[in-house]
């Protein structure tokens, strides 16, 4: 009986999950690929970084998903004045002339806070930074002598790509934080450019994300179902052997017989995955597999969020960290057409042994 409710749980959330991405996928063309990687994020329990450039979409990407989420939706603009209790409070004059103090975005909504969206996290200072990671990690935060919770909230933050003057970029150790780099492009289908040109109903966001059904999830009940999910998806042995090669090959491509045009592969890599971006990856392919309607562990699942949860880790010698972007998805795809794929014959006979 036991078993037969589990697996009702399991399958009432996945069709609510994919109608969180059917409800979005009305209002936001051409980002299907997006919008299935921040479903998965969402379920992983894992923040993200967006990467794109202006126009594309992202806010009124987020706040169609925020509405499916539930809860409450808050953001903030990173300026190079922008200081950390900018998170927490800020200050102004009452009617009677005297200060008055209001809690901030982190604090506005108490626990019912399930999206924080930091827009161009890079032209805040370190100071900043190192606040808004903290609370990432741990969730809650201490202020005006008492502790405030945020155990549902999952940050989006992007980057300003374009500008380079007073900007402050996340060290390496800060990106690991997040569980996801997302891409949000500009769609190349042409008929899709078209309709975001001409039809009138992109031009007003806030009446588009109107069109988003509210509440398609709970989502003060995330955390629980996450880890219901987690212990439910379970892998063979022969993929775990893969990968813990694919860990490895992150660390030294050579080994592997990786090459990429005009690099020296033997000089390119600084630091590779860490122990918790590996974790993280197998958190994500697990909710992969679920979303697929599976119960084990695929290659398939793995290679679906590998670049995004990888990319962004990767931190190269100093020659060619200036071309990380480019020789990030060159890397990665080459890990993954290289290294070898275990057959799914090895891992089911794996498994049933």
């Amino acid at each position: 009986m036991h078993i037969a409710t589990h697996d009702i749980q399991l399958a009432d959330w996945r069709s609510h999950a994919l109608k969180l991405e059917k409800e979005v996928q009305k209002v936001i063309v051409g980002q299907d690929k997006a919008i299935r990687l921040m479903n998965i994020a969402i379920f992983a329990r894992g923040h993200v970084l967006l990467e794109g450039g202006v126009g594309v979409g992202k806010t009124t990407l987020l706040q169609s998903i925020a509405r499916c989420i539930g809860g409450a939706y808050e953001r903030i603009e990173g300026t190079v004045d922008l200081m950390p209790n900018d998170l927490i409070y800020h200050t102004y004059l009452g009617e009677d002339g005297r200060p008055k103090i209001d809690e901030g975005p982190l604090l506005r909504a108490g626990e019912n806070l399930s999206v924080f969206f930091f827009n161009e996290i890079n032209r805040a200072r370190p100071q900043v930074h190192a606040l808004m990671l903290r609370v990432m990690a741990e969730r809650h935060i201490s202020a005006f002598k008492k502790e405030y919770r945020l155990p549902h909230m999952v940050v989006f933050a992007d980057r300003n790509q374009v500008e380079k003057n007073e900007t402050f970029e996340i060290p390496s150790a800060a990106r690991d934080r997040f569980m996801m780099e997302i891409p949000i492009d500009i769609p190349a289908d042409r008929e899709l450019r078209k309709a975001l040109m001409f039809d009138v109903k992109f031009q007003h966001a806030e009446s588009l994300t109107k069109q988003v059904e509210s509440n398609v999830l709970q989502f003060d009940q995330l955390n629980a179902f996450s880890d219901v999910l987690q212990s439910h998806i379970k892998s063979s042995d022969v993929l775990e052997e893969y990968a813990l090669d694919l860990w490895e090959s992150t660390q030294n491509p050579e080994k592997f017989g990786i090459k990429l045009d005009s690099v020296d592969v033997n000089r390119l890599i600084h630091t590779g995955a860490s122990p918790r971006g590996m974790g993280m990856l197998l958190k994500a392919a697990r909710v992969n597999a679920w979303l697929m309607n599976r119960d084990s562990l695929y290659p398939e699942d793995i290679h679906a969020v590998f670049h995004e949860l990888i990319a962004h880790r990767l931190v190269f010698n100093t020659m060619y960290e200036n071309r990380r972007t480019q020789l990030a998805r060159e890397l990665t795809t080459q890990i993954l057409s290289t290294v070898a794929v275990p057959s799914q014959t090895k891992s089911v006979q794996a498994k049933a042994a």
